[in-house]
């Protein structure tokens, strides 16, 4: 099988791309990535040096660029598409949102309009619990909860879930669509809480933490997601969404004291901060589905693969330092100061 993977440099785009080269030794990877800030080709420089020219290719390119994609599917031809591709982070949508309609939506559209008329024949869109909205103290998110956006991440990433169904429904183009709770692991770009904290702690500097740090969030290993996303696209129903969940729901301060556990850091660096503009407050996630048609469960328990990560970075600390830039340290430092706690 010849797979074409948008977004590879980033976070779990290269972790799927490790993991699915180890699946089959047939199958052929085509890594096709804008490289933004956060997609960098470090996170596969092992994959290129193993595999490049042989089951791994990379082609530098945007889902938004019709004819960049119309290209990439022409050279390669793939039998299918999985759509990693997205801006991510809700602090950012918050700030300017314009990206995340331009990749999320317009790309997600280009995308499949493209792979629609090349014949592609499954396409795997990538989504986010966050579509859902915020839960109760009690319950989960189904696959069959209505989509309630909070952000405007989190209602672009609905959009091209919409989108994807709709193509679905009206062209029988055999695309599905995977939604997962929050990851973590190795190589995942500082922005995002478990990475961003790490590297606080390490250089004792305040850890911010939003409100009374006790919004909840269901943490998956990275590993597990692609593992979740690999079962879709080898036995998932076209039209179908499926959940994907690390059954390991922590609150936010939880998940902070913990990290400064593993590094042997005072809890007197977590400063509270003003909390951000409609943060939810419960994510958990349902995968009973997944379980139950693709066999589906998370093998890492969060506190062993969390200490896991953090080692991770502490053992590699040249990756870490080679992508963070001072100026972009600056927006998340001064995004989280705006109260001036910190």
């Amino acid at each position: 099988m010849r797979i074409l993977v948008t977004g590879g440099c980033g976070f779990i785009g290269s972790n799927f791309i490790r993991f699915a080269l180890n699946q089959n030794p047939s199958d052929v990877l085509i890594n096709f990535d804008k490289l933004t800030y956060a997609g960098n080709p470090a996170n596969l420089a092992d994959v290129e040096k193993a595999h490049s020219g042989d089951r791994y290719f990379f082609c530098r390119g945007d889902i938004a660029d019709r004819s960049e994609v119309l290209a990439v599917l022409e050279e390669y031809r793939p039998d299918a598409v999985i759509n990693f591709a997205a801006e991510s982070h809700v602090d950012r949508s918050i700030h300017n949102a314009m990206p995340f309609v331009t990749t999320n939506i317009v790309g997600t559209q280009t995308l499949l309009e493209a792979c629609l008329a090349a014949g592609v024949e499954r396409f795997v869109q990538i989504s986010t619990d966050e579509v859902y909205g915020s839960l109760g103290p009690t319950g989960k998110f189904s696959e069959q909860t209505p989509l309630d956006p909070r952000s405007p991440y989190s209602a672009s990433k609905a959009s091209a879930d919409f989108l994807t169904a709709a193509f679905y429904h009206t062209h029988a183009f055999p695309a599905l669509i995977t939604r997962c709770s929050n990851n973590y692991g190795p190589y995942q770009f500082p922005e995002k809480l478990i990475p961003f904290m790490f590297r606080q702690a390490a250089n004792n500097q305040p850890l911010p933490v939003y409100g009374d740090g006790l919004n909840v969030r269901d943490w998956i290993h990275v590993e597990d997601h692609c593992r979740g996303v690999w079962l879709a696209l080898t036995k998932g129903r076209p039209g179908a969404v499926y959940n994907f969940g690390g059954d390991a729901e922590r609150s936010n301060i939880e998940v902070v004291k913990r990290i400064l556990q593993i590094m042997d850091k005072p809890e007197t660096l977590i400063r509270y901060v003003k909390d951000r503009p409609g943060h939810d407050r419960r994510y958990a996630m349902d995968f009973s589905l997944a379980a139950r048609e693709l066999g589906f469960s998370p093998v890492h328990a969060f506190e062993s693969g969390l200490a896991e990560t953090i080692h991770w970075y502490q053992n590699n600390p040249e990756w870490l330092d080679s992508i963070v830039s001072g100026a972009y340290l600056e927006f998340i430092k001064q995004w989280y100061a705006k109260d001036q706690r910190l």
